[in-house]
């Protein structure tokens, strides 16, 4: 029982005293978390929000929508039209319909699991997780209604802010050293429910920052706002970061990079995670000729090089 709950049963108690007579408290005796270190109830258990896939188990938000709209800024984002395939005005462009296909693999999962949280990462650098992170969460939030957080956690290597043509500040480091709240690192641009927390300022300390418990809060805090999260992290194999951070999140998509990627290095980026988390494997950079005969092929476009 918390001390909330002590301190308005002790104060019913002591006006029956007063008034001579046993009152019934006017509050339903429902136990709720401690306030966190900020000053806000910690959220409870309640069903989610949004439509599609199974009901699962979430964490009651102490924001509403309408909060999430009136303090999140809206930036002039100039997204790198090379790589943001939904932010320009084609629907039909290379990788679109790929990207579409890859959003109802995910919705088949989810009527198999709960799923709304993705880690997408990769076993080196420079394979393409972050274009497909950024793609993933665009393709999402075309879906009417769908309300959609990107999360930059490549804390060490950062270039979702450069993809997006937005700042990279303040971000999810400044979250994780206490340094503003949920809502002042959350910002929107021109697509409708797509939302995004960048890496924030530079730290000399990421595998830390991001086990000190702030990212679980944060989570648990603006999830039941979104019908998706997807989270890029840093490589799986150079850093322990991806490892960590698929513990905050339901499932994992790695991105292979096509005849770059060493399979020693793709097997050992496999096992840092368990086999449950693995939703399934994005094979990236798949050339022209190869298009007729496969439908799982993220391509970048090789004029403007590769990012992570």
């Amino acid at each position: 029982m918390s001390r909330i709950h002590e301190a308005l049963k002790k104060a019913e108690q002591e006006r029956a005293a007063i008034q001579g007579g046993a009152v019934q408290p006017s509050y339903t005796a429902t136990p709720v978390a401690e306030p966190s270190e900020i000053g806000e109830a910690a959220p409870v258990l309640m069903p989610p929000v949004g439509q599609g896939g199974n009901a699962m188990p979430t964490f009651a938000s102490p924001f509403s929508l309408d909060t999430l709209v009136a303090r999140c800024p809206q930036l002039d984002w100039k997204p790198d039209s090379a790589c943001m395939l939904f932010l320009n005005d084609s629907d039909s462009g290379r990788g679109t319909e790929e990207f579409r296909t890859l959003r109802s693999r995910l919705y088949h999962t989810r009527e198999k699991m709960p799923l709304k949280k993705v880690l997408v990462t990769s076993a080196l650098p420079k394979e393409g997780k972050s274009f497909t992170a950024a793609n993933l969460a665009q393709v999402l939030v075309r879906q009417h209604g769908r309300r959609v957080l990107l999360i930059d956690a490549d804390l060490r290597g950062p270039c979702l802010h450069l993809m997006l043509g937005t700042s990279s500040g303040p971000g999810l480091t400044d979250y994780l050293m206490g340094q503003n709240d949920e809502f002042s690192i959350m910002q929107r641009g021109p697509m409708e429910n797509l939302f995004f927390i960048p890496s924030g300022h530079d730290i000399a300390n990421p595998a830390e920052a991001v086990g000190n418990g702030r990212l679980k809060m944060l989570l648990q805090r603006v999830e039941p706002l979104f019908d998706w999260i997807i989270m890029d992290s840093p490589p799986a194999v150079p850093v322990s970061d991806a490892s960590m951070l698929a513990k905050f999140c339901d499932g994992v998509l790695m991105v292979v990079r096509s005849n770059v990627t060493p399979a020693d290095m793709a097997r050992r980026a496999r096992q840092e995670f368990p086999d449950q988390a693995l939703l399934g494997v994005v094979l990236n950079g798949i050339g022209v000729d190869a298009e007729p005969y496969t439908r799982y092929y993220y391509e970048r476009y090789e004029k403007k090089g590769t990012r992570a």
